[in-house]
């Protein structure tokens, strides 16, 4: 309590969400709208993870399943799936497909995992461990936009 009195206590939340069957971490100002999956316009010759453009508020959005971007099985879409609009700031007209919003985490209630593997991707900048023991791997968006082969969605 003295530490909330006195402003002292660390709060930083990110919003959790279900990529597959992984947890991951969004920053908040990398994160724009998060809407209910609607229709998906497929573009012929992507990649199978480029699973095409939708329309949210006016604007075409490219929408990629990043579970399988990383190789991993597509997501099925179902009632719980959401996208996630990058943000404006990112200017990346683009969304992740997720299995499901799991609402805000406060990281500093999370044990900081040390790096295990030398090969993990840039973009997925910690891993945490929650207090039931689910571990959560911080995506940062804005290094995401920036890699290669997420830029290169044409076969």
């Amino acid at each position: 309590m003295q530490a909330v009195r006195s402003g002292t206590q660390e709060h930083v939340s990110l919003l959790g969400v279900m990529i597959g069957q992984t947890r991951w971490l969004l920053n908040l100002q990398d994160a724009g709208e998060i809407v209910s999956v609607g229709a998906i316009t497929k573009v012929p010759l992507t990649q199978e993870w480029f699973l095409g453009l939708t329309n949210i508020r006016g604007n075409l959005v490219c929408v990629i399943d990043f579970a399988n971007f990383q190789g991993l099985s597509p997501t099925q879409i179902d009632k719980e799936s959401r996208i996630i609009a990058f943000s404006p700031s990112l200017s990346f007209n683009t969304g992740l497909l997720v299995s499901r919003v799991m609402g805000l985490r406060n990281v500093a209630e999370m044990e900081r995992q040390s790096a295990s593997d030398g090969d993990a991707a840039p973009w997925s900048a910690h891993r945490y461990l929650d207090r039931d023991s689910h571990v959560w791997t911080e995506l940062n968006l804005s290094v995401i936009v920036q890699d290669p082969r997420f830029l290169h969605v044409g076969l």
